[in-house]
């Protein structure tokens, strides 16, 4: 399975990170180890949402989708909690 995820950051709570990977447990714990040059910034992170697909293009896709435009815009209407 191919997932991609958006984290929340803990330490600045209007900071979110979009990735792909096939391990999602292992990839937390690198993004909440700082071993995620971007990242390691805004440790530590929760997990906000996260998205299966069996095709590895398609959440290819869909992650670079809610990193640019109008999937930004979606990504926060529909993933990200208002405060």
């Amino acid at each position: 399975m191919h997932i991609v995820y958006i984290l929340k950051s803990l330490k600045d709570p209007k900071r979110h990170y979009i990735g792909f990977t096939q391990d999602l447990e292992r990839r937390l714990r690198e993004h909440n180890n700082k071993q995620s040059v971007y990242s390691s910034v805004y440790a530590p992170w929760e997990l906000g949402t996260y998205i299966v697909f069996r095709s590895k293009v398609l959440a290819k896709d869909f992650e670079k989708y809610l990193k640019h435009g109008s999937g930004n815009a979606f990504l926060k209407k529909r993933f990200i909690e208002a405060k």
